[in-house]
């Protein structure tokens, strides 16, 4: 398994902006990156990817995804004094955006920076800059323009709607580490475009379904893919804190998240195939969490399903993970695309 490839391919992925619904651009560089692989993939209405393995079997049909969309901001009003007021996009820590530089793009595509903040930005004239709470209500846009009044900021064509893309900050570390935001998912897309670069001269066993998703982060990603699925394995991001197994150097297997088990004996395969493999996993719940199979599952597709993915540090924040984790998670899909 070559990390080479991942790593090479971190820095575009990760500064590509993709928040949920916003799929156009990071659909052009994972298209690119597949045709020049030799894959023939195709986008859906809904801005999926979709690549369709013919396997070594035709008796059952596999799946595999990650999502391509993230956390972000949106424009949902322009103050009195020419800075903008926010929506959140999917469930971002509030309180590590203050401070975050950004970007506001328009619907005719003109870009301005900015940065998040509180209302209360400074120590030396308010009060509660420092306990005023982080919130919806409390943090704003300022915009990198000459700009004093909402007639202002409509003049340079900013308007209610416009998305805001967070600066992930991503960072190669010398001794392993990967530090960004939106870790998850990206770092999942990774490990899938390292098995299929890894395989792009062989077929797995069965017929497999790969897909990169938009609208993971609202809830509805995987909510529209083949509905003769036999088996589904996710692969997100795995969770790290309080009693959990997880850990940034290890695959995690998902047993349960807050929409309840996965498949019993598809967990069990992918266990067994840790073990055989001398792959380096944990199992564990994730209680404040859902995925592409919940998706997949509440639509009405009748596959069983399951979750793997690299263990990451402070999600929904300023996330870390180490590339050991991605590469036990690239090991763990690749044995089991290739397992009976």
């Amino acid at each position: 398994m070559d990390l080479n490839f991942v790593k090479k391919i971190v820095p575009d992925l990760f500064l590509t902006d993709s928040p949920t619904g916003y799929s156009g651009e990071i659909d052009r560089y994972v298209l690119r990156i597949l045709e020049e692989m030799g894959y023939h993939p195709q986008v859906t209405n809904k801005g999926n990817i979709v690549l369709k393995l013919e396997g070594k079997k035709h008796d059952k049909i596999r799946a595999t995804s990650a999502h391509l969309d993230t956390l972000g901001l949106m424009v949902r009003s322009i103050n009195s004094d020419g800075t903008l007021q926010v929506t959140n996009i999917g469930g971002p820590c509030l309180p590590t955006l203050d401070g975050e530089y950004c970007k506001i793009v328009t619907r005719n595509q003109k870009r301005y920076t900015g940065t998040i903040l509180c209302h209360s930005a400074s120590s030396h004239v308010y009060e509660d800059a420092k306990s005023k709470p982080r919130d919806l209500d409390s943090l704003m846009v300022r915009i990198d323009e000459k700009v004093f009044s909402k007639k202002d900021v409509e003049t340079l064509g900013i308007a209610n709607g416009d998305y805001i893309m967070i600066d992930p900050k991503t960072t190669l570390t010398v001794s392993g580490f990967l530090k960004s935001r939106f870790i998850d998912d990206k770092g999942s897309v990774c490990a899938i475009l390292g098995v299929l670069e890894s395989m792009k001269e062989e077929k797995p066993m069965y017929d497999t379904y790969v897909y990169f998703v938009n609208q993971e982060e609202v809830g509805h990603g995987a909510s529209a893919i083949c509905p003769d699925i036999d088996e589904f394995v996710t692969v997100d991001m795995g969770c790290i804190g309080k009693d959990l197994a997880g850990n940034e150097y290890a695959v995690s297997i998902c047993a349960k998240d807050s929409g309840g088990p996965y498949s019993y004996e598809l967990t069990n395969q992918l266990c067994r195939l840790a073990q055989q493999e001398k792959i380096r996993y944990v199992v564990d719940i994730f209680p404040y969490y859902g995925s592409d199979i919940g998706a997949a599952w509440r639509s009405g597709v009748d596959c069983k399903g399951a979750l793997i993915g690299p263990g990451v540090h402070a999600s929904h924040g300023m996330e870390r993970t180490h590339f050991d984790a991605i590469l036990e998670t690239m090991k763990l899909l690749r044995a089991y695309l290739r397992s009976e």
